[in-house]
């Protein structure tokens, strides 16, 4: 077996964190494998999953990051990021909420949709900073934000999943509450990061990162979409999604026999020296956006 930065040559793992957000990732996974399959083993893999998150991956200010095989809580080292070393991040939380949802959509247990109205109140009350109209990213263990960064892919992308869980959730209290910060985030993504056809992907003490990411302009495609399909008098947030779709078929899509999408391209269009497919880029955000397309379009002329 090659040594491919997952897995050494006896196939034992190399890097043994336990990342929240990969348990919520399997959570996500086996609840849609559920949904499609009627494998209850599927669902009972996924629950045992999530009361592993509430007991190991959670103190009383929400979900911790990462941790050693033993769920000690892992050497800041391993969670830098943007020169930052941060307690909690608002990505983790994205991904804890969307596994969730999609875990009450199937069983629609009580506690399950009590942890969601746990971190909706983190997004509205922690993670969203109303003066800026948009979120904070990476915070000490109270929420207490560490540096100006404004991830765009991030918020478009959580205005979606937002949406969906209030949608699932079904709390008239909570649709109240979050509905005017999703479309708040979909307002200024489109205003702030909507650009040459395609979203730029951050801006770190206001100077912006021109590069295209290709998770971000997949978020922005279903981001945009469903921007339009609840408010329809903004078609331009439509007009946005395809106008991004036909940018990622143009420069995004690796058009090479076997590939799938590069990494990013830079402001003209150019592939970056990155690599097509490695630990930290897979099909994940381009396969969803697809199905999620074609899920909300079935019925659109």
């Amino acid at each position: 077996m090659r040594t491919n930065g997952i897995s050494s040559a006896d196939g034992t793992p190399e890097d043994t964190t336990k990342h929240t957000y990969n348990q919520a990732f399997a959570i996500y996974a086996l609840s849609s494998y559920y949904d499609a399959s009627g494998d209850t083993k599927a669902l009972k893999l996924a629950e045992e999953l999530y009361r592993l998150i509430e007991a190991k991956c959670k103190d009383e200010y929400g979900y911790l990051e990462a941790f050693n095989v033993r769920f000690e809580p892992e050497d800041k080292d391993k969670l830098s990021e943007n020169g930052v070393m941060a307690e909690k991040t608002m990505n983790t939380l994205l991904h804890v909420f969307e596994a969730y949802t999609e875990l009450y959509r199937v069983t629609k247990k009580p506690e399950v949709g009590d942890n969601i109205r746990f971190m909706l109140d983190l997004i509205a009350d922690k993670i969203y900073n109303p003066k800026l109209g948009r979120q904070e990213v990476f915070f000490d263990r109270t929420w207490n934000s560490l540096i100006d960064l404004y991830s765009y892919g991030h918020d478009i992308e959580t205005a979606w999943l937002v949406d969906r869980g209030l949608d699932i959730l079904d709390d008239a209290f909570y649709q109240k509450c979050l509905r005017p910060i999703t479309k708040e985030i979909t307002k200024n993504i489109y205003e702030r990061a909507y650009t040459g056809h395609s979203l730029v992907n951050e801006a770190e003490n206001g100077v912006v990162d021109t590069t295209r990411v290709w998770w971000v302009q997949a978020e922005a495609v279903v981001g945009f979409l469903n921007g339009w399909q609840r408010s329809p008098e903004h078609p331009e947030y439509l007009e946005a999604a395809e106008d991004i779709w036909e940018y990622i078929k143009k420069y995004v899509v690796d058009h090479r026999a076997g590939s799938e999408w590069f990494w990013a391209v830079d402001q003209e269009g150019h592939p970056l020296e990155k690599p097509v497919v490695e630990p930290w880029k897979c099909p994940y955000h381009n396969g969803r956006m697809c199905m999620e397309v074609i899920r909300r379009t079935q019925n659109v002329t």
